[in-house]
């Protein structure tokens, strides 16, 4: 088992998150084990919880959470549970972004758009504009954005590195990334901003996808 959170707030945290990984899964954005949520924990924002490997996303509970140092992705201490196995996404995320929370989930449009939007090999841009809700991303210029899409490398921490350098050279940019064939990562100040901007992402991949356009997309 993970270690029990050890304070109110951690435990509140823990619980957060397993009701939030129910709420993802009942949607189908979750299924089975994939997908994986982490937050920051309020009274060290150097350490965090994230969903452990291997579970079930409709049965976490606050037990199913994992302890890691934001700095290195490593579990703060040995149990028998594992950090889920993309863990160094986030805290590629966490160290370049400021966010609190992230969550990777298998949403159904944003997975198609990943599929059809990637670049064998390469980051590509995704430009989506126009659309009401790119307001909820809380963008400088809600008018358009361009939602990058990475190469889903076997090496996750080769997939870390290039968000990292990304994300650290478009400080501007959205909220969100794509993984090429296999699903979205979103992230904010909370869990629920987090889970707010991953509602509005896969809307608008939803609008992508039902206009039936093509795609606008840049190879970096």
């Amino acid at each position: 088992m993970s270690r029990t959170p050890s304070t109110a707030a951690d435990r509140q945290a823990a619980q957060q998150l397993a009701d939030l990984s129910r709420t993802l899964y009942e949607r189908g954005w979750m299924p089975g084990t994939s997908g994986n949520i982490s937050v920051r924990l309020p009274d060290d924002p150097d350490r965090a919880l994230i969903t452990a490997s291997g579970r079930d996303k409709g049965e976490l509970t606050a037990q199913d959470m994992v302890e890691v140092d934001v700095r290195t992705g490593r579990a703060s201490r040995p149990g028998r549970a594992r950090p889920s196995a993309e863990t160094a996404i986030h805290v590629a995320v966490y160290r370049t972004t400021g966010a609190r929370a992230v969550i990777h989930a298998h949403s159904p449009y944003a997975t198609v758009v990943a599929h059809r939007a990637a670049v064998p090999g390469a980051l590509a841009l995704l430009k989506v504009e126009r659309f009401e809700l790119l307001k909820g991303l809380g963008l400088k210029d809600p008018a358009a954005t361009d939602l990058p899409v990475f190469p889903n490398w076997p090496q996750v921490q080769r997939i870390a590195v290039e968000v990292a350098t990304h994300l650290a050279a478009d400080a501007g940019g959205p909220p969100g990334l794509l993984l090429a064939d296999h699903g979205i990562t979103a992230w904010g100040d909370s869990p629920g901003e987090a889970k707010n901007r991953l509602e509005c992402l896969e809307s608008l991949c939803q609008l992508l996808v039902l206009s039936q356009s093509e795609l606008r997309v840049s190879r970096v």
